[in-house]
């Protein structure tokens, strides 16, 4: 909030990108700015990896935006992040919107990823 409260919206990403992370250091908030987030496929390491806004604490996925608002597509992007990358939490901020600051926490548990397969009956 005190960045938003800052700069209000209008700025692009990056702006918002360098302010937070002085935010973070001047409150003494763990974090590494840009990190190269290594994926998972079927407990194997890829060699591609997906670039963050931040890792917060080391295991906090930050995906910031500056968007007039999110939508579903930046929601879903941010629990295939956490998911790919094995972690568990995520926060999505966006500085964008002209009302106030929109963010978004999202939490990804093997339970409720868990997909149950529905099997069809063969027809004759």
């Amino acid at each position: 909030m005190a960045v938003y409260n800052e700069l209000g919206p209008g700025f692009l990403e990056a702006v918002y990108q360098e302010a937070l992370e002085i935010e973070l250091a001047s409150r003494g908030i763990p974090f590494s700015p840009q990190p190269d987030l290594r994926i998972l496929y079927k407990g194997r390491q890829l060699k591609k990896y997906y670039t963050g806004d931040f890792l917060i604490y080391g295991k906090i996925i930050v995906e910031i935006k500056a968007m007039n608002h999110l939508t579903s597509n930046e929601e879903a992007q941010l629990l295939n992040e956490i998911k790919a990358t094995n972690l568990d939490l995520g926060l999505l901020l966006n500085f964008g919107g002209s009302d106030d600051l929109e963010w978004s926490r999202r939490v990804y548990s093997e339970k409720k990823a868990t997909r149950k397969r529905i099997v069809q009956p063969r027809l004759p």
